[in-house]
């Protein structure tokens, strides 16, 4: 794989996007534009921070106690979970949500909007050990476009003679004012299987809101959803396609000590994630010879 240096030659663009080489010895994508500035870990692809320059705060969340190393992910930001979401069908050695979280992608392309937002596409890197977990002949790539709207699309070839079924997911943390005081709207009536206390499907009555843990999978979903905050007197809007499943999650206390890079003691209050999916009822098949994008954009409004 290439360094900073040599990325910076290639795909540098000057004022809006660099490559340096972490400490950690993973290469990180720096964005800084008129609109916005973002940062992304080659490593996964991974999506780390994004703040419009309109927003006092970030809008896409990264705990204080996040961790860069190769072959672990990181806790924040929008990890991309592929080529299935969740624990393995049927491999418990394999890891949950999938290889490509931890895993290096190769840049492939990067350049400026036409509204002057910053573009980076990315394709995820074939191994013997990621072939070992997924025979199938494909090319998955990310392209992520930061601006004032924060866009990104997981687009699937499959380059094989045989269809493949795929589950996936923008796994993305959300910066909020305090969990217990946000709502989220757009899944009213939606059906979800609620997975804390065991899988039960359920129906959504209105507003989601928050009082214990949550991670509810909605399924047969593509609504835009909004996050409202009136501590930070902001909205979060996630609009979506090629997604029908919609994952909310919450750790609360209990769980977030545990898993313990959530930013202690209480970096969990300052996140959700609203994720985009496709799991579950909503897995998709990928013919032989056809691509799937999944396809989200964000953005923030203030009050």
């Amino acid at each position: 794989m290439k360094n900073a240096a040599q990325l910076n030659k290639q795909f540098g663009i000057a004022g809006q996007l660099t490559f340096r080489d972490d400490a950690s010895g993973l290469v990180v994508a720096d964005f800084s534009n008129t609109q916005a500035t973002a940062a992304l870990c080659l490593q996964g692809a991974h999506l780390m921070s994004w703040q419009p320059k309109s927003q006092a705060k970030p809008v896409v969340w990264l705990s204080r106690d996040a961790k860069m190393a190769a072959g672990k992910s990181i806790r924040g930001g929008a990890p991309v979970c592929w080529p299935w979401f969740g624990a393995h069908a049927s491999e418990a050695t394999f890891p949950g949500h999938g290889y490509a979280r931890t895993v290096p992608w190769q840049v492939m392309e990067s350049g400026v909007e036409p509204n002057g937002a910053t573009r980076l596409t990315l394709r995820l890197v074939d191994s013997d050990k990621t072939r070992a977990q997924w025979e199938h002949s494909c090319n998955v790539e990310l392209s992520v476009v930061v601006g004032e709207t924060l866009r990104m699309s997981l687009t699937t070839e499959n380059t094989g003679t045989h269809d493949f079924v795929i589950g996936e997911a923008l796994h993305t943390y959300l910066q909020i004012s305090d969990i217990a005081s946000v709502r989220v709207t757009g899944l009213e009536g939606c059906e979800y299987w609620d997975k804390v206390g065991g899988s039960v499907l359920k129906k959504q009555d209105g507003a989601v809101t928050f009082a214990s843990e949550v991670d509810r999978v909605y399924i047969n979903t593509a609504n835009e959803c909004v996050i409202h905050d009136d501590k930070l007197k902001r909205r979060i809007h996630i609009k979506k396609s090629g997604s029908q499943s919609t994952v909310v999650w919450t750790p609360w206390v209990e769980k977030a000590t545990k898993m313990g890079d959530m930013g202690q003691p209480d970096g969990w209050r300052e996140m959700v994630c609203i994720e985009s999916v496709n799991a579950i009822e909503n897995v998709v098949t990928v013919a032989a010879g056809t691509k799937h994008a999944l396809v989200v954009e964000y953005t923030a409004s203030s009050l």
